[in-house]
């Protein structure tokens, strides 16, 4: 069993919209009894929250439930429970290595870095751009998913 934990600021835009997608993209495999998936946020301003409604209308184009999903903070357990710990940006990495103090660890990592785009991923809170959250998030999913299979044969 692999398990992944997507992390961005607030765990209602970014790192739930991977989550769902990746969710999706396991089930669609048949890999959801070896791949689990969760996400969080480094601060606590959306505790127990659902996702935002722009990430859940984004979803929802593609048939993609986020359906009893609630923000939570990231805690140091964490940095055990988790195989991957992938951060939806350079903030988001540095915050997560400070947080679980786990400065040096590999399995924390920036998401589009499995990528051909090397940057993070924007923030929709911000830019209000859903459509281009969601085409990053799947095209690192489907990264992130060949790098766990690869893990899974090693």
């Amino acid at each position: 069993m692999k398990q992944v934990l997507f992390v961005c600021l607030g765990n209602i835009c970014r790192s739930p919209m991977a989550e769902a997608v990746m969710r999706d993209l396991i089930e669609k495999r048949g890999l959801s009894d070896q791949i689990k998936v969760d996400s969080a946020g480094t601060s606590n301003y959306h505790i127990g929250e659902p996702p935002h409604k722009g990430t859940k209308a984004k979803l929802q184009e593609f048939g993609i439930t986020t359906s009893g999903m609630q923000a939570r903070q990231l805690r140091s357990s964490d940095l055990h429970n988790f195989d991957y710990i992938v951060c939806m940006d350079e903030s988001n990495v540095a915050n997560t290595i400070e947080m679980l103090r786990a400065e040096g660890d590999v399995k924390i990592f920036r998401f589009l870095d499995l990528t051909t785009h090397k940057k993070d991923v924007p923030d929709p809170w911000y830019t209000g751009d859903f459509q281009e959250t969601y085409e990053l998030c799947l095209e690192g999913c489907e990264a992130l998913l060949n790098r766990i299979l690869d893990d899974f044969k090693k």
